[in-house]
């Protein structure tokens, strides 16, 4: 079940939304949390159980801690090392988890490529292990509440349906954004349902809703084309490839954030916003201050601080950096195009720190430096969509030398993909500094009025209309 979808749109969110409006406040988090159980099951299956034991083993490490926080007091260095164990048992547990099903087969498959180099037989044969949906999001919010009460930002949750709750919440389960405890702590204990929010997470959902179906969905079966054989595309056609995957991995990744942030307002939760238009950024460095947004702060609190962050020099940042983005691109999947991507990303981040272009309220030449990102940024997509290395490096060769037959994207470019495109391309012209999230936050003016009579009353139908008739598609970020 996605959001995107019949059963949801029609059964499960009304009677969800309608129990949860007349059940007592006490109740709540437990029908919240048999919800996004069910949720789950219907997306998952029987890979639920994973899921349980994550909840399970974290939550007595939550305790865990908890108790040798309070023994640290009295205690001293040996208080101080069992809240230090806490933390590695935490990691151990859910990275141990997250490598087993998401990496296993992948460094299988390279011990026995180096086997075979070396001119000996396999060395190690593992059967398929099926990835769980949503294991990457949920491990990193479960490790984040052992190191959020370790450290003091926030407190232990003794309630198991409460943690529970937190770690499994469907509106941002599958996909994000990743919550991290001391951001939700407040609302997991006590929130206000009102109808207001529901009106208002509603039109949120709708924009999701909109941007999935209308724009992302409809250009994504030119990216496909252009990336199923890269050797055979003319270089216009490389290009128009690479802008739709552009235009759709924006579109769907941030079309399932605006529904998370419009479920989560619906039912008294604010969970934090995950891009910030990022196709507007001026360096690299502000890429990822509007990509992701959750993801990266993350990795900043509980990876590259830790690590040391940009203390100890130069040379000790830029380490830290390149490990961070080679984990980041590791965490997006277990091949060699996701690690390039990540090694690429990172390595742009030490040429904007090398050239002094962190700080990006004086630069000039604004226009041109979006620009400039912006062809960064697409380079980099075509390794993280492309299937292999050497499919990779025969979109590259596309991109800049003519050949082709010219008749890859025939059937693709419809005039649907093409008013998608169109629209879809606005989104690097529009102004930086403010969302359409934000925007609509404000809930005032005739111009915001104008905004969602248009988005209530003609595009979301027109949506519905496109579900309803079955051309919605799974979120890109589900294979994550």
């Amino acid at each position: 079940m996605v959001f995107s979808s019949i059963e949801f749109l029609f059964y499960f969110l009304p009677a969800v939304v309608l129990l949860y409006a007349l059940i007592h406040d006490t109740l709540r988090n437990a029908l919240l949390l048999l919800a996004s159980l069910l949720f789950y099951l219907w997306t998952g299956g029987e890979l639920i159980a994973l899921l349980l034991i994550s909840i399970g083993a974290n939550w007595l490490l939550g305790l865990f801690v908890h108790w040798a926080r309070t023994k640290r007091q009295a205690d001293g260095t040996r208080g101080s090392k069992r809240v230090a164990l806490a933390i590695t048992l935490s990691v151990l547990v859910n990275m141990g988890i997250l490598g087993w099903f998401k990496y296993a087969n992948f460094f299988a498959d390279q011990l026995n490529a180096v086997a075979e180099l070396l001119g000996g037989g396999p060395v190690a044969q593992l059967a398929a292990i099926a990835l769980p949906i949503g294991i990457s999001f949920y491990t990193f919010q479960a490790t984040s509440y052992v190191i959020d009460v370790a450290t003091g930002r926030g407190h232990v949750l003794r309630n198991p349906v409460t943690f529970a709750l937190y770690v499994s919440l469907f509106p941002q389960l599958i996909a994000g954004p990743i919550v991290r405890f001391h951001e939700i702590e407040p609302e997991l204990r006590s929130r206000r349902f009102t109808w207001e929010g529901v009106s208002l997470g509603g039109q949120r959902f709708a924009q999701g809703l909109i941007k999935k179906v209308l724009v992302a969905d409809t250009v994504a079966p030119v990216a496909d084309a252009a990336f199923r054989d890269p050797s055979s595309l003319t270089m216009q056609e490389a290009w128009i490839g690479l802008i739709a995957y552009t235009i759709q991995i924006y579109f769907d990744f941030s079309a399932y954030s605006d529904m998370a942030v419009g479920l989560g307002r619906m039912f008294g939760f604010k969970i934090p916003e995950n891009f910030r238009r990022p196709y507007s950024a001026v360096t690299m460095t502000d890429f990822w201050r509007r990509w992701h947004i959750t993801l990266s702060r993350w990795f900043r609190d509980y990876l590259y601080i830790p690590l040391g962050g940009s203390r100890g020099g130069h040379a000790k940042t830029y380490r830290n950096l390149i490990i961070v983005f080679v984990i980041t691109g590791l965490w997006h999947g277990a091949n060699w195009p996701f690690l390039l991507w990540g090694i690429y990303h990172g390595a742009w981040l030490i040429i904007d720190r090398l050239l002094g272009l962190r700080d990006t309220g004086e630069l000039r030449w604004v226009p041109l430096r979006r620009a400039v990102t912006l062809l960064i940024a697409m380079l980099g997509w075509v390794v993280f969509r492309a299937v292999t290395l050497e499919d990779a490096g025969a979109y590259y060769l596309a991109l800049v030398v003519p050949g082709g037959e010219g008749d890859a994207l025939a059937e693709a470019m419809t005039p649907q993909a093409i008013t998608a495109l169109c629209i879809g391309s606005l989104v690097a012209f529009l102004p930086a500094r403010r969302t359409v999230g934000q925007w609509m936050d404000a809930r005032e003016g005739k111009a915001l009025l104008a905004y969602r009579l248009l988005l209530c009353l003609v595009l979301l139908p027109l949506a519905v209309l496109l579900v309803v008739s079955g051309t919605f598609s799974p979120f890109l970020y589900f294979q994550f």
